[in-house]
């Protein structure tokens, strides 16, 4: 059975990249060497600190768009697997209004 893989790199400027993919060690190498220009390539090294499986590549990527779209908070939450942070930041979202 083929997976595929939602995942959070941590770059060298501490900022954070999500993506996905069907091949999580090929793209870590691909991210690592710069291999294609854009947002990681220029801030090399960079970490794997997340991943998360799926079955379908329509579920990876949705995850992917679900987690581009949070906060540093709730990606921080995620990363340390710490749910009551990642539910006190989303709150902290809908206060702003």
């Amino acid at each position: 059975m083929q997976y595929f893989y939602m995942y959070i790199l941590r770059c060298r400027d501490g900022s954070y990249y999500v993506g996905h993919t069907d091949n999580i060690e090929l793209r870590l190498g691909q991210h690592q060497s710069g291999l294609f220009p854009g947002y990681t390539s220029r801030r090399r090294p960079v970490e794997l600190v997340y991943n998360e499986m799926f079955t379908t590549r329509d579920d990876a990527f949705a995850a992917e768009m679900q987690v581009k779209s949070w906060s540093r908070a709730k990606k921080e939450g995620l990363i340390r697997g710490d749910w009551k942070s990642i539910s006190e930041a989303a709150r902290k979202t809908f206060k702003r209004s």
